[in-house]
This record gives C-alpha cells, sequence and structure tokens, in this order.
C-alpha cells in the first residue's frame, strides 16, 4: 500500500516584532507535537516502518522544523522537496493547488507525505477523503495528521481515498 499523510504544522510562536510570518518558529509544545507525531508514525509496528517516503514541505520555517522534528533523519525519507509555491502566508493556496504541487512530485512508487498551512491542509482532506473523520470535520487542529491509502502505480490526483488513521496531538 502506498499513503499519502497530510500533516499541519505544529504550534509556533507568534510574528516577532520586526519579524515575519514566515520565519515564526516552533514553541515548546510545538516540538512536543512533533514528537508526538514522530512516535506515532515511526516506532515499531509504526506506519512507516519502511515504506520509502518523498516529502513536500512548506518552505516556511515552522513547516520545515515540523518536518524536521517529526521526521528528519528517518530512513523511509527518501527526497524531500521545500516549495515556496504551497506557503500561504504571502499568497492563498487552495487544496487543489496543494495536490498539483504533490502530483509533480509523485514518483507513483513512494508514500508522499506533505506539511502545510491551514486551511489548505484542511481543504485538500475535505476534497480527498471518501469519509471526512469527525476530528476534521471542523477543522485541522495544529501537528494533526491524515493518512490515506493510495493504489499502487497509480499517481495520486482528484479522487476519494480511504482514511487509514489520523493523529491529533493531546
Amino acid at each position: 500500500m502506498r499513503s499519502l499523510t497530510v500533516v499541519r504544522h505544529c504550534a509556533a510562536e507568534p510574528t516577532s516584532p520586526g519579524g515575519t510570518d514566515f520565519d515564526r518558529e516552533l514553541t515548546e509544545e510545538g516540538v512536543e507535537q512533533a514528537r508526538q507525531l514522530r512516535e506515532r508514525f515511526t516506532e515499531p509496528f509504526g506506519l512507516f516502518n519502511t515504506a520509502p517516503t518523498t516529502a513536500l514541505v512548506s518552505a516556511a520555517r515552522r513547516t520545515r522544523d515540523t518536518f524536521e522534528h517529526a521526521f528528519g533523519g528517518l530512513r523511509f525519507i527518501r527526497e524531500v522537496h521545500t516549495s515556496n509555491l504551497i506557503y500561504n502566508g504571502r499568497q492563498d493556496v487552495s487544496g487543489d493547488e496543494l495536490l498539483f504541487d504533490l502530483a509533480a512530485i509523485d514518483p507513483v512508487s513512494d508514500s508522499l507525505i506533505v506539511v502545510a498551512h491551514f486551511p489548505t491542509v484542511w481543504e485538500l482532506v475535505l476534497t480527498l477523503a471518501s469519509d471526512v473523520p469527525d476530528e476534521f470535520r471542523e477543522g485541522f487542529p495544529l501537528g494533526a495528521a491524515t493518512m490515506f491509502e493510495i493504489r499502487e502505480e497509480e499517481p495520486v490526483g482528484l479522487a476519494q481515498y480511504r482514511v487509514v488513521t489520523t493523529f491529533v496531538p493531546y
């Protein structure tokens, strides 16, 4: 089975005086959320034991840090693409646009992870889920993830996918 895991970045500091939204760092709570995410998906019998995975990560600091704390250095991560195009602090990015960018990097043999922003990740989940999980009907919490099953050797695209599991940090 191939999978697509959609992740919202973890909790981040507010914009500092003279700083930018793009450069916001994770809070201690955000680092803990990322640790929980890593544990959920990578511990023995976790969901990503050996499946090769390609990642698409927004170039914003909080998304890069979320990816690094949650998935950095793990042997199943084959390739990481960082994108300014999916950072929605400069322009509105729709779930469909995020899906288009995922399809552009999809090797059709690996699983996929995307780490991006609200509301884009939520729109993507609402578009792709054959049955939207209860915890995502009203929004998409910080540090949360939804994993979809994708057919082997079929490119990710505008379709309905089965939700395999969800994660919301405590």
